[in-house]
């Protein structure tokens, strides 16, 4: 029987597309809401930011802060995408009592009453489960083989279950975990082009202050948001891979669980 396993979130070419996405509301968000004439001195985009309004002031981050931007919002994107993924393997009922139902039907020799009850919980605990319980139906009416072939059977099958649910559930966390350097490095970029553009404004003679003001905020802005992007990519990749370790935890002890009541009852 083919091994079903719990679908897997955005696909490479939706992926790719929700990053263009990002970014293209990036730039949106810069030019038409960020540079709004209205957040400026006499309504022009080349004047200062109105005395505390925020969007303009980020407006003046310059041409780094749509690409910064992309990346925070890439980073809420997969972030949303996971946590919905990841949510579907635990299945529809509370995880730790559907092991313990299993194990109980377990210790009954119900085998099918176990199955039907993967059926009903679906998920990636559940699909692993049902593939090991397939297995010790197939292996416990098979006259041909021994008890430690039987038993290191059921444990391969075991493996090969949790070895298809794993990659689905770790799916895209790599664009999470490359943001966060991405939007460090990125930061860095746009803090480095505003201190140019200060010590410029500092070697001509007098020095302009304007121009000064401008590339430090410039460079300060580009700092903060490459920042922000990079916290926010690191706490969200850790709580998923928390999440995915206890999953992983749960699977490992529901399977030692079935090779142990195999090999207590044959």
């Amino acid at each position: 029987m083919s091994k079903t396993k719990t679908g897997g979130g955005f696909s490479s070419l939706v992926a790719s597309l929700s990053i263009a996405i990002a970014l293209g509301i990036g730039f949106l968000i810069y030019y038409f809401i960020l540079g709004d004439p209205s957040n400026f001195v006499n309504g022009d985009v080349n004047e200062h930011p109105i005395d505390g309004n925020t969007l303009g002031t980020v407006y003046k981050g310059g041409i780094i802060v749509p690409f910064l931007m992309a990346v925070n919002l890439v980073v809420l994107i997969f972030s949303v995408e996971r946590f919905i993924s990841i949510s579907k393997t635990k299945g529809r009922g509370n995880i730790n009592k559907f092991v313990e139902d299993v194990k109980e039907l377990l210790n009954s020799n119900d085998i099918q009453g176990a199955i039907e009850e993967c059926d009903k919980q679906k998920g990636s605990l559940a699909n692993v489960i049902r593939a090991g319980l397939e297995k010790y139906e197939s292996v416990q009416k098979d006259s041909t083989l021994d008890k430690e072939q039987k038993s290191e059977i059921l444990k391969a099958e075991i493996e090969e279950a949790i070895s298809l649910e794993l990659p689905m559930m770790s799916k895209n966390l790599v664009i999470i975990s490359t943001c966060v350097s991405i939007g460090t490095l990125i930061g860095l970029i746009g803090t480095v082009l505003g201190m140019i553009k200060s010590f410029q404004a500092m070697g001509e003679g007098t020095p302009d202050t304007t121009k000064l003001s401008v590339g430090i905020s410039e460079a300060l802005i580009n700092t903060f948001l490459g920042i922000f992007a990079s916290t926010l990519a690191t706490v969200m990749y850790n709580f998923f891979n928390t999440k995915i370790d206890q999953m992983t935890h749960a699977m490992d002890e529901a399977g030692f669980a079935i090779v142990q009541n195999f090999n207590a009852n044959n």
